[in-house]
């Protein structure tokens, strides 16, 4: 009796630093991240997916607030200031999507440096609209160029292909929350016509009032 008596102890002071261990162990919940599209025609709320596209949803947030050195096209000097402020809407298409992110505001500016795809086949983000995407000129090829689409893109999705990754496509690394009535009115309005004031990184969901 004695002997049962001292086992059971033993367990139960062993439970309490057993929980302790497995709450410690347990990864903290990570908060929720928007970005805020503060433009000329007004506000585009995205919700940022770093579980889909780390490495795109880091390099867009260090960018925009000013975190990530890049190389200044027109200068070739480097730099950390935010690359979006003051930035146009280079190319807009109705019906289909709006393209922004440029230095040089011509299609053919970047920080300076690429960054590799984060594509996964079988996943569809463009089936819907106000999805946000890294623009790329080929397979891994991303930079500061990015989009976000006005109706669904389907044709947008990963497609297999000769690359490295057996896969070609665009990041997927947001999804619009509010705003996105003013991508058709920004692709209606012609190509660097509407100007990105800032973008502003949250954890509170925005409302674009």
């Amino acid at each position: 009796m004695k002997k049962t008596l001292l086992a059971l102890a033993a367990v139960a002071a062993l439970a309490p630093a057993a929980a302790h261990a497995a709450k410690k162990g347990k990864a903290p919940a990570q908060k929720e991240q928007y970005a805020v599209f503060e433009t000329t025609a007004g506000k585009i709320g995205v919700k940022l997916l770093p579980q889909e596209a780390p490495v795109a949803v880091k390099n867009f947030v260090e960018l925009a607030q000013g975190k990530k050195e890049w190389t200044d096209p027109r200068t070739g000097e480097k730099t950390r200031k935010s690359l979006y402020s003051g930035t146009v809407f280079h190319r807009v298409i109705p019906n289909f999507m709006i393209q922004g992110g440029d230095p040089l505001g011509m299609g053919v500016g970047s920080p300076g440096y690429t960054f590799q795809d984060e594509l996964k086949a079988g996943e569809k983000p463009f089936d819907k609209p106000c999805q946000l995407a890294m623009a790329n000129s080929g397979p891994n090829t991303n930079g500061s160029q990015f989009f976000i689409t006005e109706a669904p893109a389907p044709h947008l999705n990963p497609q297999p292909c000769g690359s490295p990754s057996g896969l070609c496509g665009y990041t997927h690394f947001g999804e619009g929350v509010c705003g996105c009535d003013l991508v058709g009115k920004i692709a209606r309005a012609g190509n660097s016509k509407t100007k990105l004031e800032k973008v502003v990184i949250t954890s509170t969901r925005p409302t674009c009032k």
